[in-house]
């Protein structure tokens, strides 16, 4: 028996042995596989959580955020004792004392789940809980348990508490779309993390268990159990006394999230991201904390978003109050017929610098995301016709030369348009004349009215914005030369090079034909539109900074000459309602064909601003929805608000530039004592020479035979 005995105490020990030593082996391989499958925790050096890039306006005022996880990272010293002690004492109270895993806290979940019948409490340590939030996924493996202890330990070999303290308190989530404890300080309590005291620091402290089960925007009453636990646990772990445990429960919660920075400027954000993020790629933009500063003043873009929404607005009820309302149909009864909105855009720039100050490219961003700014082709109708007259006063015409505003009609030889006859009646031009030409390639240019003034000065022909005495102008010119002008000043939309140019019937953007007519608001020089000033990365590197890029294209005295044109169409012709903002101001009307589209375009000496209203379908404004009706007065609310608190500024008189006074009808020299005569300005050397005489001067009083 004894002998029995002893052999199947060593079969025993052998096949125990044997177990043993299988699972040993097991555990190594195992072992061996986890470690190979780990992170290089050296990658930690390197780690950025995601985080907030911030846009500013050209005064640092934050106008949007872009992000995927809203947080903003602190310095451990940063952060109060009391919000560290707070989580050390739920989440990991021997944190200090042990090597990554804590066997003592493990043992001691393990208990009061067993009493409770649930989980109650987690035996993950502060540095596991990091190691799970970087490196692994949210399965509940016993495989990821494993890596998540192995990770722990390798992170306490490698960092320091203090280190890993900080990386857990920057990494964790707290609820309402607060990551790490800067941002949940901000949502909860509206401070600054440095602001928080002992109550708000245990609240914040006891919600990265169940953020949404402990919150106090949730359940109340639970957020108050929650805060004295963390509070209990604080004093016994010798952190607080029950005395500051006592008085700090009576402190009363937040009861309402507070405002998030709420984005601004849509359409301009959009525009950025749409330059961005090719350039730096996604995770950059929306996760690498950048910081990029902009040219927008973002007093202004609110003062346009009003205004722009105001007037349009006003439009739909003045159409609504004109118009019968539909009865109701089918189509509308299952929701196919929605209602057409008018839309606009408003784009301002600084002249002298290119830089985009305003960028509204739409009523509301949230209802339509494409912006009229600067993806909207549109017609510019007469606002293109500073162009022409730009070309024709830079190669030697003046403020009074003479053009007939008389019927006039065109045909095309299948290259070019070419006079026809004075007349607008077909039925007067002689038949041999047109008996070969198709009648559709006849064109006969109509003035607003439809009435003809006969012969006028130039400065009449571009402040009454006559469209006859534009096609002759250009005709004169030729729509090369013009093309070409408005080309250099700023228009990059293809142009026809036609005699409809003259009504401007090529499409473009509002933001481009607003930087062109910034040429002549800074005598002459091309300044480059542009919206970043600098961009960041989250240590403060520049990635790229930009600067004005300028380019002399006109004389300063063609420009200034323009601008003194375009001063009379905002003074005495179609801009006139502009007078409302009380200073000198430059600018052109423009309207199309059935009034579906409205302009206006016009500047002070710092701040040139283009206003366009139509509907995106192409619809018509309207009878009489000219660019004077339905332009003019958002153009005008905007700039004497915007404007408001700056110095009224005149408009610089470069040199050889003389002011002479003229006969307003001949546009001849006026005799000093005339009272109608204005003083004009010309290009020295381009100044009438000869004198209007309104009556017969004596041979006594000339010297000269009657």
């Amino acid at each position: 028996m004894i002998r029995i005995k002893s052999k199947s105490h060593k079969r025993f020990i052998w096949i125990l042995s044997a177990s043993l030593l299988g699972i040993l082996i097991i555990s190594l391989i195992t072992l061996s596989r986890y470690l190979k499958e780990l992170p290089r925790i050296d990658t930690l050096d390197e780690y950025r959580p995601n985080l907030i890039t911030e846009i500013y306006d050209i005064n640092r005022e934050v106008i949007a955020e872009l992000f995927v996880e809203r947080r903003d990272l602190v310095p451990l010293s940063q952060i109060p004792v009391d919000l560290q002690n707070a989580v050390i004492a739920i989440e990991d109270q021997r944190f200090f004392k042990h090597w990554g895993a804590d066997l003592h806290a493990i043992a001691r979940a393990m208990l009061a789940n067993l009493k409770h019948r649930q989980i109650v409490e987690g035996g993950s340590t502060i540095t596991q809980q990091l190691a799970k939030a970087l490196f692994l996924t949210r399965e509940r493996t016993i495989a990821r348990k494993i890596k998540e202890l192995l990770l722990s330990i390798q992170l306490e070999k490698d960092y320091t508490k203090e280190e890993i303290l900080q990386l857990y308190l920057n990494q964790i989530y707290f609820g309402q779309g607060a990551y790490g404890v800067q941002e949940a300080a901000s949502i909860y309590f509206g401070k600054d993390i440095q602001e928080l005291n002992l109550a708000e620091s245990a609240l914040l402290a006891g919600l990265p268990r169940a953020p949404n089960r402990y919150s106090p925007f949730v359940d109340v009453a639970r957020a108050y159990r929650r805060r004295a636990t963390v509070l209990y646990r604080m004093v016994d772990s010798g952190f607080i006394t029950p005395d500051e445990e006592k008085e700090t429960n009576y402190y009363p919660l937040p009861f309402e999230k507070h405002q998030l920075r709420k984005s601004q400027g849509s359409y301009f954000v959009e525009y950025l991201r749409q330059i961005l993020e090719p350039k730096y790629g996604s995770y950059a933009l929306f996760k690498g904390g950048l910081k990029i500063y902009t040219t927008l003043d973002l007093k202004m873009q609110k003062i346009a978003e009003k205004a722009l929404a105001d007037k349009l607005d006003e439009f739909d009820e003045i159409k609504k109050r004109e118009g019968k309302e539909p009865e109701e149909t089918e189509l509308e009864e299952m929701g196919e017929v929605t209602e057409r909105r008018v839309q606009g855009a408003l784009v301002a720039l600084h002249p002298a610098t290119g830089q985009i100050r305003v960028m509204v490219g739409g009523r509301e961003f949230e209802e339509s995301q494409f912006n009229r700014a600067v993806q909207a082709k549109r017609q510019p109708g007469s606002a293109f016709k500073p162009f022409i007259y730009t070309a024709a006063i830079d190669t030697g015409y003046t403020v009074v030369n003479p053009i007939e505003d008389s019927p006039v009609a065109y045909y095309n030889d299948g290259i070019n348009w070419k006079l026809l006859s004075n007349t607008t009646d077909l039925s007067d031009i002689d038949p041999e004349i047109v008996k070969n030409i198709n009648p559709e390639n006849i064109w006969i240019p109509q003035n607003y009215k439809g009435t003809f003034r006969g012969r006028i000065l130039l400065r009449d022909a571009l402040a009454y914005s006559i469209n006859v005495c534009a096609v002759k102008m250009l005709d004169r010119i030729r729509p090369t030369t013009a093309a070409s002008y408005a080309e250099k000043m700023g228009i990059s939309s293809p142009l026809e090079k036609t005699l409809s140019l003259a009504l401007g019937s090529s499409v473009l953007t509002p933001l481009e034909i607003t930087s062109a007519y910034g040429v002549l608001a800074n005598q002459g020089i091309r300044t480059k539109p542009y919206a970043i000033i600098r961009v960041e990365d989250a240590s403060g590197g520049v990635l790229e900074e930009n600067f004005p890029e300028e380019e002399v294209v006109l004389s300063a005295q063609t420009a200034y000459i323009m601008t003194y044109l375009l001063k009379e169409v905002a003074e005495r012709g179609t801009g006139w309602y502009t007078r409302r903002i009380g200073r000198p101001r430059a600018g052109k009307t423009g309207t199309t064909n059935k009034f579906t589209d409205a302009w206006f375009i016009g500047f002070v000496p710092n701040l040139v601003t283009g206003v366009w209203v139509g509907y995106d379908d192409n619809h018509t404004l309207g009878e009489r929805q000219s660019g004077a009706v339905a332009a003019c007065p958002m153009w005008t609310e905007f700039m004497k608000e915007a404007l408001q608190d700056t110095p009224i500024l005149e408009f610089s008189v470069p040199p050889n530039i003389v002011f002479v006074k003229i006969d307003p009808k001949t546009g001849l020299l006026a005799l000093e004592d005339r009272p109608d005569a204005v003083l004009l300005p010309f290009i020295k050397g381009t100044e009438p020479t000869d004198y209007f005489l309104t009556e017969k001067i004596s041979e006594d009083e000339t010297g000269l035979p009657q």
